[in-house]
């Protein structure tokens, strides 16, 4: 039998609707309000004065190492912007304004990379799940989430990012396959900021985008620029309201572009170049955005300013109150780093908090023996 072709009709669509000089293109500009286009911007500059607050506290001494978000904005407040408070987010680590939106305060963010398992604990009503290291780890939670849904019968989505670099992991593959297979309403967002790390795109894949490995797990793939939060807004609602219609799972690309340091533990000048920054840096989310609102009359240099002020009092009174915290006794006792992962402690785990929970009573019993002031026990 002669060879013959499978004929794949799949093509991948490449989305911009704001450039970097904030023309938007109106015949797919998405119709939000207003209220609703400021919102937007308040929590990418909440989000970016934090991660520079934030840093400040690292370089004081004050916060443990952390992975910045600056230059992400658009992809995760796009994205999380475009799903209600009934459905599941499951993020990695640079989603943060998606995750102020969301309902969770700076506190958290403060607590948990001061290393406090308190960070981690869900708000109230919050239909997430913690902020997640370990690479592609989450997306399989994500998959099951979305799942187990579907067993149910519920009519929800779920929402999932992570980054380029693990888009080569097995458990990335994993999920998008078992996603596939089994017709999960997920939405994966991947944050392709060009570098694993320092490894860059080019040496981690050969295929042009990584939107196209949809392609092979029969599912809708689009690349975005990620840095135009109305292209994220518009690819995740169309995928989202796929998704929710049984149409099951879409992967979306973000193309976008680390404005920082992959933590503060790194140092990206060893592996990029000063050129290649600063063309990125003229295509940053958040001046775009802003241009795009003035042009639009929602926004001018005195509504700036107050606004300004306003998130720099917010983010002061939440650095207050966890340095407040931290410094309170509830917080030194480490036995609470087993109190907020589980909802029931499994039995092997509440062995180890126990027996965790007897050294450290004696440890402090031997400390007040030697320290009498200390403990409050008369010395007369």
């Amino acid at each position: 039998m002669p060879r013959k072709f499978i004929e794949l009709s799949e093509k991948i669509e490449y989305l911009s609707i704001l450039d970097e000089n904030a023309k938007v293109d109106e015949a797919l500009e998405p119709k939000l309000s207003g209220e609703q286009l400021k919102t937007i911007y308040r929590y990418m500059l909440l989000a970016r004065r934090t991660d520079e607050r934030l840093l400040l506290m690292q370089r004081q001494g004050r916060l443990g190492t952390f992975p910045q978000s600056s230059g992400h904005e658009a992809v995760s407040m796009g994205a999380a912007f475009a799903i209600t408070a009934d459905d599941w987010q499951v993020p990695a680590y640079r989603e943060l304004p998606g995750m102020l939106y969301r309902g969770w305060s700076i506190d958290h963010f403060m607590l948990y990379w001061n290393g406090f398992e308190e960070g981690a604990r869900v708000p109230d009503n919050v239909k997430d799940l913690p902020i997640c290291v370990p690479i592609a780890t989450q997306l399989l939670h994500a998959v099951g989430i979305g799942m187990g849904m579907n067993i149910r019968g519920e009519k929800n989505v779920v929402l999932t990012f992570f980054g380029d670099g693990a888009s080569s992991e097995g458990d990335c593959h994993e999920a998008l396959n078992f996603a596939s297979v089994f017709s999960a309403p997920v939405v994966f967002v991947c944050l392709n900021n060009q570098y694993a790390i320092s490894v860059p795109l080019s040496r981690q894949m050969h295929s042009e985008t990584i939107a196209q490995r949809a392609v092979g797990y029969a599912m809708p793939g689009i690349r975005v620029d990620g840095n135009d939060v109305l292209a994220v807004y518009v690819a995740t609602k169309e995928a989202v309201e796929r998704a929710r219609s049984g149409g099951g799972p879409t992967l979306v690309e973000g193309l976008t572009y680390r404005l920082t340091p992959h933590t503060t533990a790194d140092d990206p000048k060893r592996y990029r170049s000063d050129e290649e920054y600063q063309l990125w840096l003229s295509r940053e989310p958040l001046k775009r955005f802003r241009r795009y609102l003035e042009k639009k009359g929602l926004l001018n240099d005195k509504d700036h300013e107050r606004l300004e002020a306003e998130l720099d009092s917010e983010i002061k009174q939440a650095m207050e109150r966890t340095e407040a915290q931290i410094k309170a006794e509830d917080l030194k006792n480490p036995t609470s780093m087993f109190d907020h992962l589980y909802k029931d402690i499994p039995p092997t785990l509440q062995n180890q908090r126990d027996e965790f929970a007897r050294y450290w009573e004696s440890r402090h019993k031997a400390s007040d023996k030697q320290n009498p002031q200390k403990s409050g026990a008369r010395t007369d």
